[in-house]
């Protein structure tokens, strides 16, 4: 799962290289001996496939249950496996085709009402099929199929995975966990690996005497055997997806609570236990709410959330029903090195993940063109929970900061409609991006003010209890909102989910009659690439709430090109009240330099919707940068932290556009120490444990903008704590590390830089240790960048981390890591998720300002992507035309605006 992140105004564009990770959390339930039976999952409806729906199998079986036995030799990096596969044969059929990929099946017979026949194998590589053909046609009825089959273990993330860390004494240890979204079951066991087809599994796993094993259910029974091994045998899930089974074993610690019925907990290597604690209370806090907000209690008789050490670069998280799997980097709390945004991000990759075992897991969406209806309701499900647990984390300004992410995306050419056209494995593996997360996101919260919070709700619970264990589609949601209470939802919905596009509302004209507004708004489309004028733009039903600055606010639903409403009071009118509406406002001058008059009377939301969204509309040319600008120059001192962190960034981000001009460097450097430096001296450089959790999120925030502009007091305290962590790392506030190892590693030279190195070899904790590795790549200086892209291409780091630290570099030198990487592709293709190298590729070029990117992009994709497949890419290379078409305006309009600030 990717964290929020506040768009930066000038790097908007460049979100789109943030691969958004895979699901965002994955449990995994443990191998419980000796423990009472565990409570049986009540019987649910057979499911009934949909032949409507997308699928690259023949519609000639429906699998029923699966039973799954498998051995692994993580030592050997290979497994066994023998699945049976009882079935019904809908049509008639001399053959049965299942996906597998890296899959060597052996054996396979089938048997049925008319006895057993063997079958032969025919494998295809390229679809990820084996098929199995027999001699006697196969009538429409029920069978058993049987497989035996040997598989490998991966080094990356992609089916079984094998992650090497070194535990709490220094020593080495292997564990093994499953990914499977979108495509990679099929990578574990021969499957009907589409989410349409629903089945139960029954699976059995040998590991070694001394391991836990981890299943979405209970362990059933554990098995001792003669040669030391254990077989453990776990209960029978509910009826799911394939992509939702999860296996684990390791030597792995838990901890649990009860919440309610339910018993939850955190799975982890041993001896850190106590960094767990954390995820278990947030894990228990938040069952209750969702079993009560779903309407329908959660069904499995445990939730395990399961740590795993490294990384991906695509993921954090995988929703595995009953066993949600995180890596340690995202669910441990470890006071030595999490900081303050880390500890609140547990409890909303939590939030996300769990939301998922009702939204995607017991109610699945029917093919990938819908993965919105998980990805993007579990993403505001979490802000919803973390508003509602943690009001001063400031989950709302998340909320703006999630739409305007998404509109950097939606207002390109390569945009694409949330629900959108799979139909290869590539294309479902693209299939997570903003649009999929964070536009879902933004939509549902624009519809759920649409609606109204009960409304909404009744929505929601009547959607669950209909398609409870099945698949759906997203107009089912829509109707079931709708028949609640909220006529004229389907519409809206639809136009949003069914078209690209960011909708823009112009302010025509606002006039005072008899104490009431009168605004004329006309409706247009925003773009970052294409000209006003040159383009037709798509019409939406755009729900609006506006205010008065002060008074009541006003809503309506526009309907054409044009629209008229009218608001209580007069002065200047806020539109997009709240900033849930996914739309941009373009005022005229006068309008809103009134708002910029007002600025400190707004409420801090208002504040942070209105710069964010100005600053974009400046950075497209809709208006000069000027008027962004003189919004961020009126955020008061006293302002909310979330509205001073949009100063820093816009203006940090100027900072950074102006490399290479030392003197416009130097005047935005001015502004920034004028206006921040205060602010900092204020707080302090020490967390304060009274402080708020705005208060403690900014602190990093300052000293990462403030040491970039080269603020001696940050840069002497960055190296005070540098020296402190050379002798006693304890003196040094866990929460903070993170910020001080930034200032150090980006300006290191080779003595420094071999510091680092240092204290990575020697970390005892995994977290700790990929995060000093991947500073190694964040270095101004060439030469030393090219240090860290040797370094990644060894051992040393880890193959999970080494990925992290190309991408660091790729950070600060774009072209040099894109012709590295493509130069020793053989070898780095090996450091990436198999489903993801293609995302991977676009996110290196992604901060680029060459044309001969552009082209380097074009050849690369030209050779190893498939035509339909080229999404990331193209991207991309949009993001940088954008950017080529608009930093000299940009650069122009900004020092214009310097030049005529007053001091």
């Amino acid at each position: 799962m990717r964290l929020p992140v506040r768009p930066a105004l000038f790097a908007a564009t460049a979100t789109l290289a943030l691969a958004i990770g895979g699901c965002t959390t994955a449990g995994t339930p443990l191998a419980i001996n000796g423990g009472p039976a565990p409570e049986a999952v009540a019987a649910v409806p057979v499911d009934t496939v949909d032949t409507t729906v997308p699928t690259q199998l023949p519609r000639v079986a429906v699998p029923r249950h699966y039973a799954l036995s498998v051995t692994p030799n993580a030592a050997a990096m290979t497994f066994a496996g023998d699945v049976r596969i009882d079935m019904e044969v809908i049509q008639p059929t001399n053959s049965v085709t299942l996906n597998a990929a890296d899959l060597a099946v052996g054996s396979a017979s089938i048997s049925g009402s008319d006895g057993n026949q063997p079958a032969t194998i025919r494998a295809d590589a390229k679809a990820q099929t084996v098929t199995l053909g027999f001699a006697q046609p196969l009538q429409p009825g029920k069978y058993s199929l049987q497989v035996g089959y040997t598989g490998k273990i991966n080094e990356q993330a992609n089916g079984l995975f094998a992650l090497d860390y070194k535990d709490v004494a220094g020593a080495d240890k292997r564990a093994i966990f499953t990914q499977f979204e979108p495509a990679d079951a099929r990578r574990f066991v021969p499957s009907f690996d589409e989410p349409d087809y629903k089945a139960t599994w029954d699976l059995t796993a040998t590991v070694p005497a001394g391991q836990m094993a981890v299943s979405n259910m209970p362990a059933r029974s554990t098995e001792k055997l003669a040669d030391g091994r254990e077989r453990v045998t776990f209960a029978t899930s509910p009826q799911m997806s394939t992509y939702l089974l999860f296996f684990a074993a390791g030597e792995f610690g838990r901890i649990t609570k009860m919440a309610g019925n339910t018993e939850v907990g955190i799975v982890m290597s041993k001896g850190n236990e106590a960094k767990a604690q954390t995820a278990l209370d947030a894990e228990a806090q938040l069952l209750p709410y969702f079993n009560d907000y779903f309407g329908v209690p959660y069904p499995l008789p445990k939730l395990d959330n399961v740590a795993g050490p490294g990384q991906s670069q695509f993921f954090g998280a995988m929703e595995n029903w009953g066993a949600i799997f995180t890596f340690e980097r995202i669910l441990l709390d470890d006071p030595a090195v999490t900081t303050e945004g880390e500890r609140q991000a547990i409890f909303g990759v939590e939030a996300h993940e769990m939301a998922h075992q009702w939204f995607g897991d017991l109610v699945t969406m029917a093919w990938w063109d819908d993965l919105w209806l998980n990805e993007g309701f579990a993403s505001w499900m979490a802000t919803k929970a973390t508003k509602h647990f943690h009001p001063d984390w400031g989950a709302e300004f998340a909320t703006i900061g999630s739409r305007e992410a998404a509109m950097s995306q939606d207002a390109l050419v390569t945009t694409h409609p949330i629900v959108q056209t799979v139909r290869t494995v590539e294309q479902a593996n693209q299939a997570f991006d903003g649009i999929t997360y964070s536009k879902g996101q933004s939509v549902i919260t624009m519809l759920e003010a649409f609606a109204g919070e009960d409304v909404w709700q009744r929505g929601i619970q009547a959607y669950m209890q209909q398609h409870k264990y099945r698949n759906t589609r997203t107009d089912d949601l829509w109707r079931a909102v709708e028949q609640a209470g909220a006529t004229g939802l389907v519409q809206i919905a639809r136009d949003y989910t069914l078209q690209p596009g960011v909708p823009l509302i112009r302010v025509e004209n606002a006039t005072c009659n008899g104490g009431q507004t009168m605004l004329q708004l006309a409706q247009d489309e925003f773009s970052l690439d294409r000209k006003p004028g040159s383009y037709q733009p798509l019409s939406w039903h755009i729900p609006v709430r506006a205010t008065v600055v002060g008074g009541q606010s006003a809503a309506i639903v526009t309907s054409g090109r044009t629209a008229a409403m009218t608001v209580p009071g007069c002065g200047p009118v806020i539109v997009n009240d709240g900033g849930a509406g996914y739309f941009r406002t373009l005022y005229r001058p006068a309008d809103i330099e009134a708002l910029r008059a007002r600025f400190a009377t707004l409420s801090p939301l208002n504040q942070h919707s209105l710069i964010e969204d100005q600053g974009t509309l400046s950075y497209a040319g809709y208006q000069n940068m000027g008027v962004a600008l003189d919004l961020v120059d009126a955020i008061p001192a006293n302002a909310h932290p979330e509205v001073l962190g949009d100063g820093l960034s816009t203006l940090g981000g100027l900072y950074t556009l102006f490399d290479g001009d030392a003197k416009t460097q130097s005047r935005i450097a001015d502004i920034l120490r004028a206006r921040y430096s205060p602010v900092l001296d204020q707080i302090g450089f020490v967390p304060d444990k009274s402080e708020a959790p705005t208060i403690a999120t900014l602190r990093p925030q300052l000293i990462g903008v403030l040491g970039n502009v080269g603020d001696p007091k940050v840069a002497a305290e960055a190296r005070r704590m540098f020296g402190l962590m050379q002798t006693n790392p304890s003196a040094v506030p866990g929460s903070l590390k993170s910020a001080w190892l930034s200032q150090i590693a980006r300006d290191a030279d080779a003595r420094t830089w071999d510091q680092i190195r240092a204290m990575a070899k020697t970390a005892r904790s995994s977290v700790e240790r990929q995060n000093l590795y991947s500073r190694l790549g964040a270095a101004k200086d060439k030469a030393l960048a090219k240090r860290a892209l040797d370094l990644a291409l060894t051992d040393e780091p880890g193959k999970t981390v080494s990925a992290g630290i190309i991408t660091a570099v790729a950070g600060r030198h774009p072209e040099m890591t894109l012709d590295y990487v493509i130069a020793n592709w053989a070898r780095v293709s090996q450091l990436v998720d198999s489903t993801s190298q293609s995302r991977f590729i676009a996110r290196l070029a992604a901060a680029s300002k060459k044309q001969a990117t552009i082209d380097k992009l074009n050849r690369y994709a030209a050779a190893n992507i498939a035509a339909s497949d080229r999404k990331p890419i193209d991207q991309t290379i949009n993001v940088i035309k954008v950017r080529l078409a608009t930093e000299p305006r940009l650069m122009a309009e900004t020092k214009a605006w310097l030049a005529a600030r007053k001091k």
